[in-house]
């Protein structure tokens, strides 16, 4: 009994020096998993409560995102499309002369799109939704593996302000369901985190090596920094051979399907790195931006938890060493990625779409690590400072939510016509069989052939000044996918038989009415008759805080609008028989 109270007494009057900065069961507490939070592995949040926010939002991310790269719908759509149903676009890198394009991608995708096809039969709308639900799913689970790893590895409190900015943030809201080789390395980047903060080491470069071959190759960048430290941590024979044996079956399932599709041995990985690299590269042809592009980019999605992301290594001194060196292994890539891209005269936005999910654990993180810049390691007691820090904390999370909150809702109430006018041509079959759908200056923003009716028997362009080469329908009779037609270029030199030469031929017509001096065809009542029209925002004449962040009223007072119409020509009278 007294060795019992003795042993008590020790225990307690010990008991003090666990938050000394010197103790050592301190600094040792500190260096484990969630170390200095009380949050190890066993308070850590389970899948469950992750899983299902993520689940709801990137479930209302498929229902209603916007397509907001026409390289997803000509690049990966349409050939979807012609996989299913044997019609569809095609784009010179689609052709066999350059293939640049992996089938292998499209294939995981008709996986879904194939059974959903039999199933919704001719409503080929609810087999574009039922792939997006496939990559919100996708996104859900690689997402809620990350937010477990970082509440079993820091705590409850940086996984549920991680947890929260993946849910809310514009990027992640609109990248997570993007039929884009950028997302799916977003996915890849996401769970090999995750797998490295689990210390799953072999598992983390398996995964790196799907998503550079399968998804986009100049990723490699984003996923060097796991993969170098998965190698010299985890047993380097097992690690590596992990990633050298997933890389050699995917590489040849990539070959495989290559061959399959173009007709010829040929390998579009190469090819892809070969024109990009290797040859010099073309891509400028498409647009040139300044270094700041991904800055201004960076910002318009995440607003200032891009800041505070890019303050990340500053703020790693302050942090008590609770972050280095893994976290900081994981968020690197933030840095690394955006300097080469930057770098690159060719820009845009689905290019920083890898690094979505870690720009979220960067900001989350320097967050988290606002009373660490108030800590005194020799006091017991917290001063005013971190105390008023801990509470700026939800303050600055709740402002940075509302902010992204806003912008999604600017984006899709303002760019959302598209969409919801191609889904009006379901409606009007009266327009009768055979009927022809001509776009002009607006095919950039053609949600893909998902959304044109079986009565509709073809999609022509109309000449409206564009003078780059524009995608042809898949030729079956040179041989669809196998097929390498002369109309095709890599200089983006347009073809002379790529427009409709007689505009009368055209039953339908998609176009934007944005009220400017010159004339809109829509506007010739004697010709045209509108069947749907919709505002959209005209991003020239709207001021840019207004149009950036949905506020109610204010945001429709204070913005300018056009018109998205859907037109029919009017039919004209047949003229009566003299008999009559």
């Amino acid at each position: 009994m007294s060795l019992s109270s003795a042993r008590q007494r020790r225990a307690t009057a010990a008991s003090p020096l666990t938050d000394d900065g010197y103790a050592k069961d301190a600094k040792d507490r500190r260096r484990r998993p969630g170390g200095g939070d009380g949050d190890g592995e066993d308070g850590g949040i389970k899948w469950f409560l992750p899983f299902l926010a993520l689940g709801l939002l990137r479930h209302m991310s498929a229902s209603s995102n916007l397509i907001h790269d026409c390289d997803e719908v000509f690049n990966y759509w349409e050939p979807l499309h012609f996989l299913l149903y044997r019609s569809g676009f095609q784009t010179w890198e689609y052709s066999s002369d350059f293939a640049l394009r992996s089938y292998l991608y499209l294939i995981i995708h008709a996986l879904v799109a194939g059974p959903a096809s039999l199933i919704f039969g001719e409503h080929k709308v609810r087999v574009f939704y039922s792939v997006r639900i496939f990559l919100g799913l996708i996104s859900t689970i690689t997402e809620t593996a990350l937010v477990v790893a970082l509440s079993r590895r820091y705590g409850k409190r940086l996984a549920c302000y991680v947890l929260a900015m993946l849910c809310l943030s514009s990027g992640c809201f609109f990248a997570s369901t993007s039929f884009l080789p950028s997302s799916f390395s977003m996915y890849a980047v996401t769970l090999s985190s995750a797998l490295f903060l689990l210390e799953k080491y072999a598992a983390a470069v398996a995964v790196a090596a799907a998503g550079v071959i399968l998804g986009w190759p100049f990723s490699i960048l984003v996923f060097l920094p796991v993969t170098v430290y998965s190698l010299i941590r985890g047993p380097f024979g097992r690690v590596f051979l992990s990633g050298f044996l997933t890389s050699l079956s995917v590489l040849a399932l990539s070959f495989i399907a290559d061959y399959h599709y173009y007709g010829r041995l040929t390998f579009s990985v190469f090819n892809l790195l070969k024109y990009n690299v290797l040859g010099g590269g073309e891509s400028h042809l498409y647009g040139t931006e300044g270094p700041s592009f991904y800055f201004r980019n960076g910002f318009n999605n995440f607003n200032f938890a891009f800041i505070l992301a890019l303050l990340f290594l500053g703020v790693v001194p302050f942090a008590r060493k609770k972050y280095a060196p893994d976290l900081l292994i994981v968020v690197s890539p933030v840095y690394i990625w955006l300097a080469f891209m930057s770098l690159q005269a060719h820009k845009e936005e689905r290019f920083l779409y890898p690094i979505y999910t870690l720009i979220c654990v960067a900001a989350a993180a320097v967050i988290d690590s606002f009373p660490d810049f108030f800590y005194d390691k020799y006091s017991s007691d917290q001063s005013i400072f971190e105390k008023i820090a801990k509470g700026l904390r939800p303050l600055i999370l709740g402002c940075i939510l509302c902010a992204s909150h806003s912008r999604t809702f600017s984006m899709l109430n303002g760019y959302g016509a598209p969409l919801q006018i191609y889904h009006h041509l379901e409606y009007h079959e009266d327009s009768g069989p055979g009927s022809v759908l001509c776009v002009g200056s607006e095919w950039h923003r053609y949600p893909s052939s998902f959304f044109i009716p079986s009565y509709i028997s073809e999609v022509r362009w109309i000449d409206d000044g564009f003078r780059g080469l524009l995608p042809f329908p898949f030729n079956e009779t040179l041989g669809g996918t196998t097929a390498a037609p002369s109309y095709f270029n890599n200089k983006n030199k347009a073809s002379e038989e790529q427009y409709l030469k007689d505009i009368g031929a055209c039953t339908l017509l998609v176009e934007l009415d944005l009220r400017r001096p010159y004339p809109s065809r829509g506007n010739d009542l004697k010709t045209w008759e509108a069947l749907a029209a919709l505002p959209f925002l005209d991003r020239e004449l709207s001021p840019a805080l207004h149009r950036s962040f949905f506020v109610p009223y204010k945001w429709q007072q204070n913005n300018v609008f056009g018109l998205y119409k859907l037109l029919r020509r009017v039919p004209t009278d047949k003229p009566q028989s003299r008999d009559a």
